[in-house]
């Protein structure tokens, strides 16, 4: 048996342009045209027969605008950022910079009093690891840009610092495909 999963990173919104932590806002009007602009090229998703997305408001709206109806996950959510939430890095290390120092330099950190990178990498891992395993069953799930993130680390099998090194763009695909209980990347042309 084997699992192949697509990740769609939500189109943009306000949140993205500020790098806001953690926040929940809705797509932007550019976000909203360019989700409604790729949705002939993205319409194969569509196919998939379960299909998921993280519960924030972009992910569900990317979903929506392209047709999609994907079913909110509660464990696909982005990184709890704990009091950082919505704030931007600028705000945060204008009040807090050596709570961020720690928090770049020790990915097991928390300062923020969330969950550390290794803790959200091992959720969105969970997640993954539950998919079912099904010949017939595509899978989909338009998720956060940091969920595609700590999925392509836990697949890896990478140290936590690679999380840094991964940039997702918005309304970009990652397949991963499943068999005997390990995950793969896929690249694809």
């Amino acid at each position: 048996m084997s699992v192949r999963l697509k990740l769609l990173a939500a189109g943009r919104s306000s949140s993205l342009l500020e790098t806001r932590f953690d926040d929940d806002r809705p797509l932007d009007a550019a976000g909203w045209y360019e989700a409604e602009r790729a949705a002939p090229v993205l319409c194969r998703l569509a196919a998939a027969e379960l299909r998921y997305c993280s519960p924030s408001a972009r992910c569900r709206e990317t979903g929506e605008a392209l047709g999609l109806r994907p079913l909110a996950q509660p464990a696909l959510r982005d990184c709890d950022m704990g009091r950082w939430r919505g704030r931007t890095l600028g705000e945060v290390t204008a009040v807090e910079p050596r709570a961020v120092e720690a928090w770049l330099a020790d990915p097991r950190s928390a300062p923020h009093g969330g969950e550390s990178l290794p803790a959200f990498i091992s959720r969105i891992g969970g997640w993954l690891d539950t998919r079912p395993a099904d010949d017939a069953a595509g899978l989909l799930a338009v998720a956060e840009p940091g969920v595609i993130r700590a999925a392509l680390v836990y697949v890896l099998q990478a140290p936590p610092h690679a999380f840094w090194r991964i940039d997702v763009q918005p309304l970009s695909v990652t397949t991963l495909t499943s068999r005997s209980g390990g995950w793969d990347l896929q690249l694809e042309a």
